[in-house]
């Protein structure tokens, strides 16, 4: 590890936040008590901000921003989750390996749906394009909703190669998910299977629509038309 060169990171990140931002991303992105982000911490920055501070640093390690995956402030966290894939997608064999067992170590900073979404597909998803995906079943039965989440946005990688079927499974164990996060979530990409081929969607609707929680379904048929709409929305599966 660089010395010093998380808290220069650190130090560099914090003088770029907006104060105001930072109250409007609390809100945002329900950091109140009982909300699913109940105590995050933002600076002020907007991920196209965070992409460009790391474009100065282009010789980061997965270890030089591990410290930052544990800061208490959202956009650190941010910072090192896209050095992170950033590290991935240029990295060997074994430093694609490093990063994503450091990545599933650290699922408790990866913890609201802008980490989840902007890393998973990439870090875990790419990893195990080429491998057993039953690590994806096992984030899909996790008690944490973000491994969950992890779980089935993990399987964009697949749907953008064409392959449905990791999808279909993890989005069947997510049906009876009690958190509207995981709905939105598997309702997108069902929505995404759909685009690509929407005849394997419409298997998957007719098959669960009945049972499907509200919001997954809707997220899942939004691009449809709307008389099609209408007609999942009212049962006629």
């Amino acid at each position: 590890m660089k010395p010093g060169i998380a808290d220069e990171i650190s130090v560099r990140l914090r003088q770029l936040g907006d104060p105001e931002k930072a109250r409007f991303l609390q809100r945002f992105f329900k950091t109140g008590p009982g909300e699913y982000a109940e105590g995050d911490r933002f600076i002020g920055l907007k991920v196209p901000q965070v992409r460009l501070l790391l474009r100065e640093y282009r010789n980061l390690t997965p270890t030089d921003v591990l410290p930052l995956l544990a800061s208490p402030i959202h956009e650190e966290r941010l910072f090192a989750l896209i050095a992170l894939v950033r590290c991935f997608e240029k990295g060997d064999q074994p430093t694609r390996e490093q990063v994503y067992t450091l990545y599933l170590a650290n699922t408790s900073r990866i913890n609201n749906w802008d980490l989840v979404d902007i890393s998973a597909p990439q870090i875990v998803g790419g990893f195990l394009l080429d491998r057993d995906s039953a690590p994806l079943d096992l984030l899909a039965q996790s008690a944490s909703l973000w491994e969950r989440r992890i779980a089935i946005i993990a399987t964009f990688t697949f749907i953008r190669r064409n392959r449905f079927e990791e999808t279909l499974r993890i989005a069947r164990q997510l049906l009876n998910d009690r958190e509207d996060l995981i709905h939105k979530a598997a309702g997108w990409m069902l929505r995404e299977v759909g685009k690509r081929e929407q005849t394997v969607e419409e298997a998957f609707l007719r098959e669960h629509c009945l049972i499907m929680p509200r919001t997954m379904l809707r997220y899942a048929i939004e691009k449809f038309p709307e008389e099609k709409r209408q007609m999942y929305l009212k049962g006629k599966c």
